[in-house]
């Protein structure tokens, strides 16, 4: 399955870019109510978050890995979704870029 993946760096340490990841996604969340389904997400003791959705009925898989100096996410795409893949990394690096560019 082909996959995506977005490297965004960070000057604020690993706790703070983790708090405020999280503060995001409960936000995106909210905000994309209707259109995604079925989210799971379970965050390890590393700051470490394996996620699944449902969009538009494709599956999509990932990892984000909060780290003390940047923020990775990688996943699996649907070959459906593949046309899509640069707006889907262009997306997700806009929103972490907003999300962990404000100082602390």
């Amino acid at each position: 399955m082909p996959g995506f993946k977005v490297e965004v760096p960070h000057p604020l340490g690993q706790e703070e870019a983790a708090n405020r990841v999280k503060t995001l996604l409960d936000h995106l969340r909210g905000r994309f109510e209707g259109q995604i389904k079925d989210m799971q997400q379970t965050w390890t003791e590393d700051d470490v978050m394996q996620f699944s959705f449902k969009t538009a009925g494709l599956v999509i898989k990932g990892e984000m890995d909060v780290q003390p100096n940047s923020v990775i996410v990688h996943g699996d795409l649907p070959f459906a979704a593949m046309l899509f893949k640069g707006r889907i990394e262009s997306s997700i690096k806009d929103e972490l870029e907003k999300c962990l560019s404000h100082p602390a």
